[in-house]
């Protein structure tokens, strides 16, 4: 929603930066965050932790000059809060407004824009020969991947915001960027191959198999299909087909590490229901049962099933990385041993709603529309819907 302009406020508002605020709620700290959008955002999008408390006071009421009392009910007397709002306005002069009745309030910097910059690097404990780390985006659970191996490097599933990092990053490992991969035409989120292409000069690669959605990039582009391999270094990266989630869903295979993008994740399997909706979902959800059992779990148990997303049910690894192995997926997710039947049903059973703005993501990953920076980010803000449950399919 728009914020008009709000009064000015005689009162220095401390700020807490993104990167700082996660840290506190990695580490266990009890905080409470007082959220002052309207509640319908604060329900689909919201900062969470294991120590994490919210109250939820949209920011115009505060704007009486007598508040009501009612407001500070939920609000700690004795202790720092933190207020966020959507792009870090309206929370600076709510702070302001409570640190001046005395309270212990500090604005989260940008608000929930600031949170959606956060990206973490994580790097992979694999039997190969190649680095592999891992990028997460805690706002949304997407999840990139960086592969080096001597002086050449490959992104999988980059994100547009964030393509400068990929280079960077390569650089300080020795490496040059040599291939920027997706795993499918992404839902949630704009891809940064073609960015990656036009400003760093990077080979962008795509699955032939996604190809036939309508691709129509205006910057050149290579497909790769079902066996094919780029190389970095020496090390091979493997295409798989494994459709279901898309026609074009492909998984990627470096050493023991599977790059399922959103066929397989570590607590759940991918919703079919993003290219054809409804009436071709049953379809697509049979063919990602083929795809799982045929393409994916057909690996050795130790294989590393690192997806191209994680929601707030997903335990990281001991290493830090969202990731877990072929034989601990098994054993825990019963949806894998389920006949085809039983499958279909269950995954159509209770999916969550589709990503936020999804087709205007879908046709600017096509090609088909254009979207600014600004759009693009804007865009991917709020939470990522691309699995067949909100809930962990694991026990």
């Amino acid at each position: 929603m728009t914020v008009p302009d709000l009064p000015e406020l005689d009162v220095d508002v401390p700020v807490i930066e993104p990167e700082a605020l996660k840290a506190r709620i990695d580490e266990g700290e009890a905080l409470t965050i007082l959220d002052n959008r309207v509640p319908s955002e604060h329900e689909d999008w919201r900062i969470d932790g294991e120590n994490v408390s919210h109250v939820n006071i949209p920011y115009f009421e505060f704007l009486d000059e007598e508040l009501d009392e009612s407001l500070f009910e939920e609000l700690p007397e004795d202790e720092e809060f933190v207020v966020l709002c959507a792009k870090g306005h309206s929370s600076e002069y709510v702070a302001g407004v409570l640190i001046q009745e005395g309270y212990d309030a500090v604005a989260l910097e940008r608000g929930m824009n600031g949170w959606a910059s956060i990206y973490e690097y994580t790097e992979l404990e694999t039997d190969g020969d190649a680095l592999v780390a891992q990028y997460q985006r805690p706002s949304s659970g997407c999840l990139a991947y960086l592969v080096v191996d001597g002086d050449e490097a490959a992104v999988v599933d980059p994100l547009r915001y964030f393509a400068d990092e990929y280079v960077a990053d390569a650089k300080a490992l020795g490496a040059e960027l040599k291939y920027a991969v997706d795993t499918h035409i992404h839902a949630d989120h704009i891809s940064g191959v073609r960015t990656l292409v036009e400003d760093h000069g990077v080979t962008g690669v795509i699955p032939e198999a996604a190809e036939g959605r309508g691709v129509d990039y205006d910057t050149p582009y290579e497909t790769i299909a079902d066996g094919e391999t780029r190389t970095v270094g020496d090390t091979d990266i493997e295409a798989i087909h494994t459709p279901g989630h898309t026609t074009g869903m492909t998984t990627y295979k470096v050493d023991n590490v599977l790059f399922t993008g959103d066929g397989l994740f570590i607590e759940s399997v991918a919703r079919p229901d993003l290219e054809d909706g409804d009436e071709g979902a049953p379809d697509a959800a049979g063919m990602l049962y083929d795809s799982l059992q045929e393409r994916v779990l057909s690996h050795d148990d130790d294989a590393i099933v690192a997806s191209a997303h994680f929601s707030d049910a997903a335990i990281p690894a001991d290493d830090g990385s969202y990731t877990a192995t072929l034989g601990e997926l098994k054993e825990t997710m019963n949806a894998l041993s389920m006949p085809k039947d039983e499958f279909v049903e269950f995954i159509l059973s209770d999916m969550p709603p589709r990503p936020a703005n999804y087709v205007d993501i879908i046709e600017t990953n096509l090609g088909v529309q254009e979207s600014d920076d600004d759009r693009a980010f804007e865009l991917e803000l709020g939470p990522n819907n691309c699995a067949a449950s909100n809930e962990a399919l694991t026990n």
